[in-house]
């Protein structure tokens, strides 16, 4: 192709390459000029035009698209008409977008004149929705250059649309005690949406208890209801092939085919196989409608595909669908840039409790709370200042000994105040009184210790970040170097088991029996494990060191 300044006398079956506004008419870019337009040009006074030329050889730009779309057509794929040397393929059902990537990749480094984009491997789409656009760059196409990609292309399916079928799906819903029954309407209806997002529909519900025996009759009874695919949704996570859930499966006439996978959230998904019917035990975050790795095998299985333990372990790559402060920055000044393409979900409130309420017996005659730093402020006014510096809100500071000192020392500071009057019985007074405070839009409370004045504000935020009761995080502790820490978060749904407690005793015991509700959060240094109850451990705080 020739392109360039051309003289009109030589510009007759040329392509504009630029729109030409003249008195009472205008060429536009892609005009094949005709004995009319040159004249229409000469008589505006112009000599010369930017204009293409075809060579022996050269295919044109609508034609060239043409032909390369018409080798990517599929069944359920239709396409527009070609205009300016491009084609949209369209899909003509809902279903699974698959595409050959590297066949693509191949075309596309054919030559720059000619480039192919499509929707990403593995698509969800709906009928109508654009997968593909052919778009030949320049006005024409070397015949050659044509030639090989059509050589390449021919025979090779490069992109389908895998309708979804209409299955129907049991779902087993396991129970302990304990549990909440918003958690598990939650559950199902998190597993009703998808499936009918998908054109399927679900069976009635089996609610059994978390045991093998009865899970697997529960399996069994819906396949005789005609389930054409099997889900478990436990009320614990499945940590074994021999869990729960998955031994259900084997004694139910199956098997298992893969436990985990390369995907977060979703890793704790167990696929499994009961005759031709695929049965899975769900990963915690399937109870929320957000993207997860259970979607990705769902989306797959409704479009008639068989899915594999080699399927699974090839999900990695593009497997980490969010950042969640479970995943630990190097350093607390990591760079703050989003680190995933999906938008952040609205902060969920919580509420930080203070507990300042102790007798300090271990450093008496001295309160703790009250000994100053080399700066004059109170170790409790530090503890205070650090949550106010974090996103916790309200913080609730829990007064009991020497109340009026400790109010004294946080003056003029945004805090509330709860007064644990019986706070001489022990610790599970001081967080009763604290925890009687709490607003009720709160979904959760931070429990702060106040003799711990080396955690920073920044810290309790990423406490915060991992806090999702939804997705099984409803309980969040900080570990340095694996060991457990403090503060820890609690969901409102252990405000009653709190509200129960009696003695000198917290609410540690709750998360061991709730384990399966509990995120550890690994931080960079251990400030998370060191308090200041003596005064020799106070004497290793160098802005406390020689306080009295």
């Amino acid at each position: 192709m020739i392109f360039g300044p051309t003289p009109l006398e030589e510009a007759r079956g040329a392509i504009l390459a630029h729109t030409v506004r003249m008195p009472g008419k205008v060429l536009k870019k892609g005009t094949v000029l005709d004995e009319a337009a040159i004249a229409a040009l000469k008589e505006a006074g112009r000599r010369d035009v930017i204009a293409a030329r075809l060579e022996s050889g050269d295919v044109a730009e609508d034609e060239a698209a043409d032909r390369i779309a018409n080798l990517l057509m599929a069944p359920l794929v239709a396409r527009s008409r070609a205009s300016t040397g491009r084609v949209n393929l369209f899909a003509e059902s809902a279903g699974l977008f698959t595409v050959d990537v590297a066949l693509v990749d191949r075309l596309n480094q054919v030559d720059e004149s000619v480039t192919i984009a499509t929707l990403a491997n593995r698509s969800v789409v709906s009928a109508k929705e654009m997968l593909a656009t052919i778009k030949v760059i320049p006005f024409a196409v070397p015949g050659s250059v044509l030639s090989v990609i059509e050589a390449m292309a021919k025979g090779r399916p490069l992109l389908s649309v895998q309708p979804f079928r209409p299955l129907a799906v049991g779902l087993v819903l396991t129970e302990l005690p304990g549990i909440k029954e918003s958690v598990m309407e939650g559950a199902v209806e998190a597993t009703e949406a998808r499936v009918q997002g998908l054109m399927g529909t679900m069976l009635p519900v089996e609610r059994v208890r978390h045991e093998e025996g009865p899970v697997a009759d529960a399996l069994t009874r819906l396949r005789k209801a005609g389930a054409e695919l099997l889900l478990i949704a436990g009320a614990s996570a499945v940590v074994d092939r021999r869990d729960v859930g998955p031994a259900a499966i084997v004694r139910a006439g199956g098997a298992i085919e893969h436990f985990g996978m390369p995907v977060d959230p979703g890793n704790l998904i167990c696929l499994g196989r009961i005759g031709e019917v695929p049965a899975m035990v769900l990963p915690g975050c399937a109870r929320s409608p957000k993207l997860n790795g259970f979607d990705w095998v769902l989306q797959r299985i409704f479009a008639g595909q068989r899915v594999t333990a080699r399927d699974v372990m090839g999900m990695g790559v593009g497997g980490l669908l969010k950042e969640i402060e479970v995943r630990p920055l190097p350093r607390a000044d990591a760079p703050r840039v989003p680190a995933s393409p999906i938008a952040p979900r609205k902060a969920r409130q919580v509420g930080a409790l203070v507990l300042a309420a102790g007798r300090s017996r271990r450093m008496a005659p001295l309160n703790k709370l009250l000994v100053p730093d080399s700066k004059g402020v109170p170790m409790i006014a530090r503890v205070v200042d650090n949550v106010l510096a974090s996103r916790a809100r309200p913080v609730i500071v829990v007064t009991g000994h020497e109340r009026e000192r400790v109010e004294e020392a946080l003056a003029g500071r945004a805090v509330l105040f709860a007064h644990a009057e019986d706070y001489a019985e022990g610790l599970s007074a001081s967080l009763k009184a604290g925890l009687k405070a709490v607003p009720p839009e709160a979904e959760g409370m931070l429990v702060c210790l106040g003799d711990m004045p080396l955690v920073s504000g920044e810290m309790l935020d990423r406490l915060m970040g991992a806090f999702d009761p939804e997705e099984g995080r409803a309980i969040v502790q900080p570990t340095f170097r694996g060991k457990q820490g403090n503060p820890m978060l609690w969901s409102r749904e252990f405000l009653p088991a709190m509200l129960a407690l009696s003695g000198d005793v917290g609410a540690r015991h709750l998360a061991a029996q709730h384990a399966e509700r509990l995120v550890e959060v690994e931080m960079a240094d251990d400030a998370v494990l060191r308090d200041f109850d003596t005064t020799d451990a106070l004497k290793a705080l160098p802005e406390f060191a020689g306080r009295r």
